[in-house]
């Protein structure tokens, strides 16, 4: 492959998140891929820590950003979409399968008014679309299974898969959430790995397998060679019994009914009440709990 972006990983270490800025080196156009809003549970408080780092640092390179693009609406942090297009100008997008999310947790969150219909992004991506990042072809391969929505963005000679496959070190994706499916992830993770074994793959989190530093960055070959579920378990079969098997010992994220009512929404905080003050509403009963 002869076009390779400049590729740099901001991890967000209170929730293993990585973000991405991915630059064009010869336009300095760049897209900002899953971009953190700092939410800290306890105090119910909200920071642009994060995403304020990022935009010092596209500012020092001389970056001007062209996209803001989130993989699919996350269950274990806010998304800072909404702030940085606020910031930038620039589009925000997601997945043309967000809407199946929204419909989702609209019945959840007893929103009867809420529009699930994606409107809420710039521009929703379909199953093999193209566009660009400067002058770097791109294109969208749509991977579900973590959830309904999830996309990997393939940018030149590297592929943003969010969370279907971790470092090599650390598997893959749970697939338990409402609307996910390991059948599916499995399907998903095989389209990934036909992409050239050279390609980069960047992953969308990592929680320091052994107390290792963070790592991020991979290629298609050493995922096929050492990912320790794709290196073992060789069959559909195998893998959806394998990590079925693992799901169902995982604690749901502590932020998941947190996150999703603000990431089914493109990153957008709930209005402020007459007081002033924005409230979350939390379904109570809605996830199981490991009382064991």
């Amino acid at each position: 492959m002869s076009h390779a972006p400049e590729v740099t990983g901001f991890y967000e270490a209170r929730t293993g998140s990585v973000q991405y800025v991915v630059a064009d080196p010869a336009t300095k156009k760049c897209a900002i891929i899953d971009p953190v809003l700092d939410y800290d549970e306890k105090s119910g408080a909200t920071a642009t820590i994060e995403a304020d780092r990022i935009l010092a640092f596209v500012a020092e390179r001389g970056y001007q950003v062209q996209w803001i693009l989130d993989t699919h609406p996350h269950a274990d942090h806010f998304s800072a979409a909404d702030y940085l297009k606020r910031k930038t100008g620039a589009p925000t997008a997601i997945g043309e399968k967000v809407v199946e999310v929204q419909k989702l947790w609209k019945g959840f969150y007893n929103w009867p008014d809420f529009p699930a219909d994606g409107s809420q992004w710039d521009k929703l991506f379909a199953e093999g679309e193209t566009f660009q990042v400067g002058d770097l072809p791109a294109r969208v391969l749509l991977s579900p299974g973590h959830t309904l929505a999830s996309i990997s963005y393939v940018i030149g000679d590297a592929a943003f898969v969010h969370d279907t496959l971790f470092m090599p070190d650390s598997g893959t994706a749970r697939a338990d959430f409402p609307g996910g499916d390991a059948h599916v992830l499995w399907r998903s993770i095989q389209q990934i790995l036909e992409l050239p074994d050279e390609t980069r793959v960047f992953t969308g989190h990592d929680y320091c397998q052994g107390g290792r530093d963070p790592r991020w960055e991979s290629t298609v070959a050493e995922q096929k060679a050492s990912n320790i579920h794709m290196a073992q378990y060789r069959t559909e079969a195998e893998f959806v019994a394998a990590r079925e098997a693992r799901d169902r010992t995982l604690p749901m994220p502590k932020l998941i009914l947190h996150a999703l009512q603000i990431n089914t929404n493109a990153g957008r905080l709930p209005e402020p009440e007459s007081n002033g003050r924005r409230y979350l509403k939390l379904p109570l009963d809605l996830l199981q709990a490991p009382w064991s």
